[in-house]
């Protein structure tokens, strides 16, 4: 038996595979083909644009796609979202869908687009916020250079995808409201969940996938330590809380390996050297399972 798997092509999909390869499985792809190899003969992969990863996966083309939860959302086909995995290109962050104008024109709020035209891709999405907030605005659906449609008078507003705010900016334009906010899910079609192997293979993905995103905000650290100077160690370092410790051929001496947030680790280190730790490693993690 295999799973059919769908992943993202576009903006997300170096950062798809790259997230497969940290999980274990290796994809290997041509440029020109939308069929990459994989090394698990129990998953088929396919490259599909995230806009139309609900429809491959709601007509049973496919058993699961990660996509954005944005287009499952705007297509309003009956999918089932089986888990968020929150990662995007740059930042792992959620992404957003904004309202924005040129930053020279007079409109500061959604209400003032009465009349307006308002180009976007996620239209259906774009149509449903004007009308829960009672504004009338024409929706067009657009192409791509969606950002520059107001620069050249194509559009008076664009609702577009934003995640540092970068690609906004150097087209010179504001954010007066925030449409949707999305993450990436994992979306599967209803007959994969009442199939016993399918939901099984697909929880294993998912595990490992987690893993590795996981790992990514953490690092493991390894050191020694002289054992009349560890209780002054961890009692000012609660980040190594619970840490595997081991005794070295010199009885005086212990070594200790543990894992904490990359984010605090440049801070740790310099203290751990104070309180008499030495021959400090510091290691990546592909994967942490809870």
């Amino acid at each position: 038996m295999v799973i059919k798997l769908g992943i993202p092509k576009g903006s997300l999909e170096k950062r798809t595979i790259e997230l497969f390869a940290k999980a274990g499985y290796k994809i290997a792809k041509s440029e020109r083909s939308y069929f990459p190899k994989i090394d698990d003969r129990e998953i088929e992969i396919m490259m599909v644009k995230a806009q139309e990863m609900p429809r491959y996966v709601s007509d049973g083309i496919l058993d699961v796609g990660l996509c954005g939860r944005d287009w499952v959302i705007e297509s309003g086909l009956d999918v089932v979202e089986i888990c968020e995995l929150s990662y995007s290109k740059e930042t792992n962050q959620p992404v957003r869908w904004v309202l924005a104008v040129p930053k020279d024109s007079s409109i500061n709020r959604p209400g003032e687009l009465e009349g307006k035209r308002i180009a976007t891709e996620l239209v259906q999405v774009t149509k449903k916020y004007l009308k829960d907030k009672g504004i009338n605005a024409n929706v067009e659906f657009s192409w791509g250079a969606t950002e520059a449609k107001p620069l050249t008078k194509l559009a008076d507003a664009v609702v577009e995808l934003t995640e540092t705010g970068t690609t906004l900016e150097a087209h010179n334009l504001k954010v007066i409201d925030t449409v949707l906010t999305s993450t990436t899910i994992l979306i599967a079609n209803k007959e994969v969940i009442m199939d016993e192997w399918k939901k099984n293979k697909t929880d294993s993905i998912i595990l490992l996938l987690k893993g590795a995103l996981e790992a990514e905000k953490k690092v493991g650290l390894k050191m020694n330590i002289h054992k009349d100077n560890l209780p002054n160690l961890l009692d000012n370092l609660p980040s190594l809380k619970n840490p595997t410790i081991s005794q070295l051929t010199d009885p005086e001496w212990l070594a200790i390996e543990t894992i904490i947030d990359e984010e605090v680790v440049r801070r740790i280190i310099p203290a751990l050297k104070v309180r008499g730790a030495e021959g400090i490693v510091e290691y990546p993690l592909n994967k942490v399972i809870p």
